[in-house]
């Protein structure tokens, strides 16, 4: 099922080509709140994907689970969209803008959402649709979705942009989109009938939308299963990671992740350079967050592993030669203690070039968190003038009331605070969205 869209206008990009770096003003005198804890009944539970501003200053967000009790398969619900609107008075107000109930309308969204200029959200959900032989509860290989306000106020109207059979047009997608100035969407796809994943775009015409892959991955050294969401650069071309493929003698024979680009050509075809084939060392392995650059073309990214098998992970950065090739530097690694372990999420910059993300693992080794090899931190990343980089961890999570293990990257507003999620932790362990001033 395809929707005929009403409208075509240019888009309101997650990751911008004037602001590729995702800087904000940096800032002092760190302190932790939570804004809303999800009970995972009717308002959500179990946040992933990073959040998103609008310019009035509200947050949006999807979670995994919560909303409805009538989920197919059961459990804790299909998941949501919702809204965190500041009040005035130092609290926010959650709204459940929709809620997925069914295999028609999706489930279990994972990842970012794009805000287009109009005030509508678009995103993906890994199951649903009805089609394909996929995981989950709810039946279906995924479907790509428009969210529209309602004149009349409540809920908002979802409308069905693509539905994934684990055809050629992939399934199960668990990124966001990015947008070009003529509207079209891209993302990835972690499945794929002919390959492992693919990435795709999704344009508007006057029929209804129209997907077209870009590139399938093939598991080798061109990589396989991409994660994260994709970003620009100002020429047009697309940068992204997988999981896997790359060298598939490390990380236990399926590759430890590539680097990649993709370049469009004048017929309309894309072309991928691998810029960096991880090895599962020093190097790190399977990375899964989303890059930034910075304003001289570095790239930034995290890996979840590094010295084999070891709950570590870390930060580095690819830097381009004259001659094409790239050069990776690795600029932190987590130790598994109190400093952080595991990142999942990508990093953000600020304007003095310092660098900000979240590990699940790792921080505070005791109490809930003893057992589970630490329940997750939000750190900081500062260049020094010997070429090294420092860490400070603004925030230890507890497993109580604070939260415990972000998934999700982090957001600035406009005076430089953090803003991000929990997937557990919060009084009913369903997760909470914070705010960190660092």
């Amino acid at each position: 099922m395809k929707n005929n869209p009403s409208r075509i206008f240019p888009m309101v990009l997650v990751v911008t080509l004037a602001a590729l770096t995702m800087i904000a003003p940096a800032s002092n005198a760190q302190t932790q709140k939570v804004l809303h804890t999800f009970t995972g009944e009717w308002d959500g539970g179990h946040p992933q994907g990073s959040l998103i501003f609008d310019p009035a200053g509200n947050l949006y967000g999807s979670t995994t689970g919560g909303g409805v009790d009538s989920c197919p398969g059961g459990g804790s619900g299909c998941g949501l969209v919702f809204q965190l609107s500041p009040t005035g008075t130092g609290t926010w107000r959650e709204t459940a803008l929709f809620r997925f109930a069914s295999a028609a309308t999706g489930g279990g969204p994972q990842g970012s959402l794009l805000l287009d200029s109009a005030g509508s959200l678009f995103g993906l959900t890994p199951t649903g649709g009805g089609s394909g032989l996929c995981f989950g509860t709810v039946q279906g290989c995924g479907i790509a979705y428009e969210l529209s306000p309602n004149s009349s106020g409540g809920s908002w109207q979802q409308s069905i942009l693509e539905v994934f059979n684990n055809g050629p047009e992939g399934a199960i997608p668990s990124a966001g989109f990015i947008a070009d100035a003529a509207g079209n969407l891209y993302s990835t796809a972690s499945s794929s009938s002919s390959g492992t994943g693919n990435v795709f775009e999704l344009s508007p015409t006057s029929f209804g939308w129209q997907l077209t892959v870009l590139y399938n991955f093939t598991g080798g050294a061109d990589g396989g299963f991409p994660a994260g969401n994709l970003i620009f650069d100002a020429a047009g071309n697309l940068y992204g990671v997988t999981n896997g493929g790359g060298n598939l003698a490390a990380c236990t024979g399926g590759g430890c992740g590539v680097v990649f680009k993709l370049s469009p050509s004048s017929s309309g075809t894309w072309t991928e350079t691998v810029l960096h084939t991880f090895r599962g060392g020093l190097d790190g392995g399977q990375p899964q967050g989303t890059l930034i650059f910075d304003a001289a073309g570095n790239l930034y990214g995290t890996t979840t592993k590094c010295f084999g098998s070891a709950p570590c992970g870390l930060v580095f950065e690819l830097s381009p030669s004259s001659s094409g090739s790239w050069t990776e530097k690795v600029l932190y690694t987590f130790t598994g203690g109190r400093d952080g372990a595991s990142p999942l999420a990508g990093v953000i910059m600020d304007a003095a070039g310092n660098l900000y993300g979240t590990t699940i693992g790792g921080g505070n080794l005791t109490g809930v968190c003893a057992g589970s090899g630490g329940c997750g931190v939000v750190f900081k990343l500062s260049p020094t003038s010997s070429g090294n980089w420092s860490e400070t961890v603004l925030h230890r999570f507890s497993g109580g009331r604070d939260g415990s293990e972000p998934i999700s990257g982090l957001t600035f507003d406009a005076s430089g605070n953090l803003y991000g999620s929990t997937y557990f932790g919060g009084a009913a362990g369903f997760g909470v969205i914070f705010e960190t001033t660092p």
